[in-house]
């Protein structure tokens, strides 16, 4: 207990010399921005990933099962995934590379069919293209929005959509733009175009079969249990590909690129942890005779090690109390900060047109903040180790000889 008491008495008492203090305040503020910063900066990379998931479930939906040739059946294999508990609901679609023309313009477009009723219950497209994919319908076509930019397409033109099939035979229809879709990726808003699901089976030739089956489970984080469940009830001939399969090489770079910000981040609470040895170090150079009285009186080497231990903890304790605070407070108020910089500077933080979100998406998670703070706990406390040590190995007649 009582080395509880004469660590805080440590902690709290005034420095004979300043230099100490400060080295003590610059530790604290260090761990604090230290934290700060990770706590913000994952909190931001979190709301991204959250938001770039949805983007991707948006459009290609939880599940995807498609098969060589074409599903010749779809409302039987429809019917019989809607049978399965963690399937929501079940929609065929059609895909496949189409040329798009308008006036003397040429370019390649991914030709996407969709059955207009269903769709709203498997993906989000509908809903990025507003009253325009309420009036999908045969003789119509809903373009991706950096599309029509690219193109200079307004909603109202005809293009015609080729699908070549040899140098002599190909498919080819003109059809009204109804309007556009926005999903947030620019890979998709500037290759896909929509069409009705019999217009897009009559175009690549398919009669009643569709490309593949869309489904929405009930759980997206635990999607690939159910896909290897719908894997073995299908068999090989089928192909069976989850939303973190469509688009694995951005997940896994979303991932890494949160990792090494966290250990970039981390560095700053490790260069906080020196000054908290060096704070330490100068502590034990000033308390030498204290140290000498305390190991005369008989207090083992084990008690004076506890001592600075814990006034480094205290230190810590501090700093990452202080930065957990702000951290979380700062994260909450993202948006809030970048509305008055940009008023300040007139310069746009987080502009909508390059990152097509209206707001700077941000989730605080409390799992990583545990992680940040544990972190910088066992940092604290290992920078603390070696002064701490060095305190113990005092010789009590050497420590109060001259005092």
């Amino acid at each position: 207990m009582w080395t509880l008491f004469l660590s805080t008495k440590y902690f709290m008492s005034k420095r004979r010399e300043k230099m100490i203090s400060l080295v003590g305040f610059i530790s604290v503020l260090g761990i604090a921005l230290g934290v700060a910063s990770l706590i913000i900066v994952l909190s931001v990379m979190n709301g991204f990933d959250e938001e770039i998931k949805n983007k991707i479930i948006g459009t290609y939906a939880h599940i995807v099962v498609m098969k060589d040739g074409g599903i010749e059946d779809p409302a039987a294999l429809i019917s019989d995934m809607e049978s399965m508990g963690e399937v929501k609901s079940a929609s065929g679609f059609v895909i496949g590379q189409a040329v798009m023309q308008t006036g003397g313009d040429v370019t390649g477009v991914l030709l996407k069919g969709i059955n207009a009723e269903k769709e709203s219950e498997v993906t989000a497209v509908i809903d990025y293209a507003g009253e325009a994919g309420k009036g999908l319908d045969s003789g119509s076509i809903i373009l991706g929005s950096e599309l029509m930019k690219g193109e200079k397409i307004k909603p109202g033109d005809l293009v015609e959509v080729l699908i070549p099939y040899s140098d002599r035979d190909l498919e080819k229809t003109r059809l009204k733009v109804a309007g556009s879709f926005t999903s947030g990726r620019y890979d998709y808003d500037a290759n896909i175009a929509i069409v009705n699901l019999p217009e897009a089976q009559g175009l690549f030739r398919m009669g009643g079969s569709v490309s593949g089956i869309a489904l929405r489970v009930n759980d997206e984080m635990r999607v690939n249990a159910t896909k290897f469940k719908i894997k073995a009830r299908l068999g090989r001939s089928y192909t069976v590909k989850s939303w973190m399969d469509l688009d694995k090489n951005l997940m896994s770079a979303l991932a890494l690129e949160k990792k090494m910000m966290f250990i970039i981040l981390s560095l700053i609470v490790m260069v906080a942890c020196f000054n908290i040895a060096g704070s330490l170090i100068m502590m034990v150079m000033e308390k030498t005779r204290d140290i000498g009285i305390l190991k005369a009186i008989g207090v083992n080497s084990r008690g004076v090690k506890l001592v600075f231990l814990m006034v480094g903890a205290m230190i810590g304790f501090l700093g990452i109390l202080t930065g957990a605070a702000a951290g979380v407070f700062i994260a909450n108020r993202v948006n809030m900060i970048a509305d008055l910089i940009e008023r300040a500077t007139g310069v746009a933080v987080f502009p909508n047109d390059i990152y097509y979100f209206t707001s700077i998406p941000v989730k605080v998670d409390m799992a990583d903040i545990g992680v940040i703070v544990s972190v910088a706990l066992v940092l604290t406390l290992a920078a603390g180790l070696y002064p701490a040590w060095k305190a113990s190995r005092l010789d009590p007649v050497e420590a109060i000889r001259y005092e």
